[in-house]
């Protein structure tokens, strides 16, 4: 019998260790199934460059990303740096996986080890940010600077909760910022308090930012969050947890292929929960670009 080879890419810091706790158990479980795991972790770029690079000829089957969305980010970046079409599956050990969360794809081990030695793939969209891939959300402002600012201990033991407890104490400290939008579909200047260019629905474990947003449309959706009185603020944060924020005054909502953004102010960017590019940045969204291990084939299933 033909023993089929997979390279597993994992974060050993991410969330709450039970991925790192479990390794071993779940090589065996692949073994059971005839599948050489090649485990690589994932804090050694030029390491991953050099793997990734030798992937067609050591005749991998698939990649296996362990981790959040940040590990995601990575791994999906080197592959497309390094020219690797090869279907990508997800074990989600992070903080908030927002991206597993779409494809309703399990946290416990037999779940996602059961997803990931199956063939059932979806096509997905890629957003790109000055050459820069990212799998779920781009953002820009005062989210950034929260989530930039919070301690990665602190997000590992209180997860979500981190970011609701930062944001929060930073409030007092908002500051409109002065940004340019051109695209298709909306152009103009705004002040901002922060914006999100979303390839999926939730960012940060807010999990209804763009409710409608899909992977395979080839289309990004641009949530704009306008200066506004303080006291105006209760009333959206309101609408974001009903998932109804897109049709507040404040916010400009629109979907696009393509977006451009440009402002003189020093502010902080971020891709899926990594280090963004510095200004102006062009946004493109790349139609169908990777395949991903879901439940079932299609994009078809409960996740829509």
């Amino acid at each position: 019998m033909t023993t089929k080879k997979v390279l597993l890419v994992y974060n050993p810091t991410a969330g709450n260790g039970l991925f790192k706790a479990n390794l071993d158990r779940i090589i065996e479980m692949f073994q059971k199934k005839r599948i050489l795991v090649v485990p690589v972790r994932a804090d050694k770029q030029a390491y991953m460059n050099e793997m990734f690079r030798m992937a067609k000829e050591r005749e991998f089957s698939k990649i296996i990303a362990a981790g959040g969305d940040g590990t995601i980010n990575i791994v999906v970046n080197t592959m497309m740096n390094n020219n690797v079409d090869l279907p990508l599956a997800v074990f989600p050990s992070g903080t908030a996986n927002d991206f597993a969360y779409y494809f309703d794809i399990p946290h416990d081990i037999d779940g996602m080890v059961n997803i990931a030695t199956e063939e059932n793939y979806s096509c997905i969209d890629l957003g790109c940010v000055n050459g820069k891939y990212f799998i779920n959300v781009a953002a820009m402002g005062f989210l950034v600077d929260v989530s930039q600012r919070t301690d990665p201990n602190i997000k590992n033991t209180l997860g979500v909760m981190s970011y609701y407890l930062k944001g929060v104490s930073e409030v007092p400290k908002l500051q409109p910022i002065p940004i340019r939008l051109e695209s298709e579909e909306y152009s103009g200047t705004e002040k901002m308090y922060f914006m999100l260019v979303m390839n999926g629905r939730s960012a940060g474990g807010f999990r209804r930012i763009a409710p409608t947003a899909r992977m395979d449309d080839g289309l990004l959706d641009v949530l704009l969050f306008r200066e506004m009185p303080i006291t105006e603020l209760p009333g959206l944060l309101f609408n974001f947890i009903q998932g109804n924020h897109s049709e507040n005054k404040n916010v400009i909502f629109f979907r696009t292929k393509k977006l451009r953004l440009e402002t003189e102010a020093d502010i902080g960017t971020d891709v899926d929960g990594e280090k963004g590019c510095e200004f102006p940045l062009e946004i493109t969204c790349i139609p169908k670009r990777l395949r991903v291990n879901t439940l079932r084939n299609d994009m078809e299933g409960s996740y829509w």
